[in-house]
Parts: C-alpha cells; sequence; structure tokens
C-alpha cells in the first residue's frame, strides 16, 4: 500500500472518528424526554457507517477553501462539521424509514438489528420524522453569510425530496419485477443514492467559500461518483456477505428489483463503475493538487468490497 493510500485511510478514519463526536453533541440526550424516541435516534445515527457523505462535505471544502484568518479558520471548520452532522442525519433517516416493514422490510443495518426490530415500528418511523428536521436546525446554525446558509438548506432540501431520495425510494417500490432500461434506472438512483452525496459535495462546497468554477467541478465529479456508488453497492449486493456489508445481502434479486447487475450483467456492471470514477477524476482536473482528498474518496467508493 502507498503511503498516499495510507494518509487517505488515516484521513478517512479521522474524519469519521470526528463526525461521530460532533453527532453524539448534537443528537439529544438518552435521557432527555421523550426518553425512548431520543434512544432511537442515537441508536440510528452513531456507532456505525462508513460516514461517506460526511468524508465527501469534508473533502469538497478541502478542495476549494481559500487562505483564511485564523477565526476564518474556527468558523469554516463549525460550519463544515454542522453540514457533515446534517447530511449524515438525512442518511440515517432515509436508512431508518427504507428498512420498515412498508418499504424494504430488513432486519439488519451496519451489523445491528435495523431500528424498528429494536424498538418498535411506530419509534423508528418518529425517529426518521424527528433526525430529518434536526438536519436543517443544524444548516441554519452555520457561520457563513445567510445566503449560503438558505442554498445549503435548499440543497439537502431537494436531495431529500421528491426530487431526490424520497422520489427515488418511490420509483424503486414502483419498479419491482420491472424490466427497466438503462436510462430509467440511472435516473432511478441519480435521485435515490446520488442525489444526497452530490448535496453531501455542494454542501462542503459552500462551507469552504467555493467560487462558480470550483463548484462547476464539485457537481461534475458528485454526478458520476454519485452514480459509481450506486452500481458497487449492486455489485456487492451479488458478490459480499453479511459480515462485510453490515446488512442482509441479496435483497434486490430476492426481491426482483432491477439492478445493474441484473440488467448488464456483473462484469459490464463493474466496467461501468470504472468508466464513471475516471469521469469523476478527469472533472477535479480544475481543482489541481487540493483536490486529493476527493480523489481518494472517488477510489475509495469504487474500490470497496463492502
Amino acid at each position: 500500500m502507498s503511503a498516499s493510500a495510507v494518509d487517505f485511510s488515516v484521513w478517512l478514519a479521522e474524519r469519521a472518528q470526528h463526525v461521530e463526536q460532533v453527532l453524539v453533541r448534537v443528537l439529544p440526550p438518552d435521557d432527555a424526554l421523550p426518553a425512548r424516541l431520543h434512544r432511537a435516534m442515537r441508536y440510528s445515527v452513531l456507532g456505525g457507517g462508513k460516514r461517506v457523505r460526511a468524508a465527501l462535505v469534508f473533502a469538497a471544502a478541502r478542495a476549494c477553501g481559500p487562505v483564511l484568518t485564523s477565526q476564518q479558520e474556527v468558523e469554516r471548520a463549525l460550519a463544515q462539521d454542522l453540514a457533515a452532522a446534517a447530511v449524515e442525519l438525512v442518511h440515517a433517516y432515509s436508512l431508518v424509514h427504507d428498512d420498515l416493514p412498508c418499504m424494504d422490510d430488513d432486519v439488519l443495518r451496519r451489523g445491528r438489528p435495523t431500528v424498528h426490530v429494536q424498538f418498535d415500528e411506530a419509534t423508528a418511523l418518529l425517529a426518521g420524522d424527528a433526525l430529518q428536521p434536526l438536519a436543517f436546525d443544524l444548516l441554519a446554525q452555520m457561520p457563513i453569510a445567510p445566503e449560503l446558509i438558505v442554498q445549503a438548506i435548499r440543497d439537502l432540501a431537494r436531495a431529500a425530496g421528491s426530487l431526490g431520495m424520497a422520489g427515488g425510494q418511490a420509483i424503486d417500490l414502483e419498479s419491482v419485477g420491472m424490466a427497466l432500461t438503462q436510462q430509467a434506472l440511472q435516473q432511478m438512483h441519480l435521485l435515490k443514492t446520488g442525489a444526497l452525496l452530490a448535496a453531501s459535495v455542494s454542501l462542503g462546497g459552500l462551507a469552504g467559500g467555493a467560487n462558480a468554477q470550483q463548484r462547476q467541478a464539485l457537481e461534475a465529479y458528485s454526478a458520476a461518483i454519485g452514480l459509481a456508488f450506486q452500481v458497487i453497492d449492486d455489485v456487492l449486493d451479488v458478490t459480499a456477505d453479511s459480515a462485510q456489508l453490515g446488512k442482509t445481502p441479496g435483497k434486490d434479486a430476492a426481491a426482483n428489483k432491477p439492478t445493474y447487475v441484473t440488467l448488464m450483467g456483473l462484469a459490464q456492471a463493474r466496467s461501468f463503475a470504472g468508466g464513471l470514477h475516471q469521469r469523476a477524476l478527469a472533472a477535479l482536473s480544475p481543482l489541481g493538487d487540493s483536490a486529493a482528498l476527493l480523489v481518494g474518496l472517488a477510489d475509495f467508493i469504487v474500490l470497496r468490497d463492502h
């Protein structure tokens, strides 16, 4: 393993640990009323996950950040922390709801019982309901220009709504047993998975003070890497076991859902992800060496085995 790969692995682990600490602070204490709901919220969010979305926030901010005074550095770091926590809260809410019996009906997430199994369906539903507004509360507290706060809130709202994750999940549920075209499958996953990944990159750019050219590069990067993430998820659903995934493998095939593997075959799906990987890296070229962490994340997303 190269020194740069080791450095990236260390950075990624450090950022995951850091955002975990931020989440511990911003979530309601588990002994505050209503305690059962707060325990479910903390169970939903803490103690697991790769924190890829948070890492994208930090890496995008690093790629765009200008030289700052010490006070500006403190404010910029706080803005990044709040944005990173916000995207992780929205991601966690989506997983809680996706796992419910009325959706994907799953019993395992991040190597643990899903929230509705550990608690109950009603509590799981309310936990997801409570996590989402908390995310926007955090964005509203970012110490950046008011117009940038508004933009951040709009970006995350769009990513979570009917033109983002919720819409993608609706299409996913409607597509069971159907033979989708590649274009239709791609559109579904750009909403269901890609939208929040893209919002993570966008929020990182806003927190990092990105200019117009940098935002354009980040947008192209996130579009490619967001789709690649889902392609690799589809590949891992048929190649990895539950210990590796931390969730039930083979669920999509068992539910007769369309995936890139069922559409293209395993080898071609891997090749498609490789092409998206190269497209993401090419999009970063205007950012130069400052985008090294985004390059590392692209490699991590496409080459991961769980």
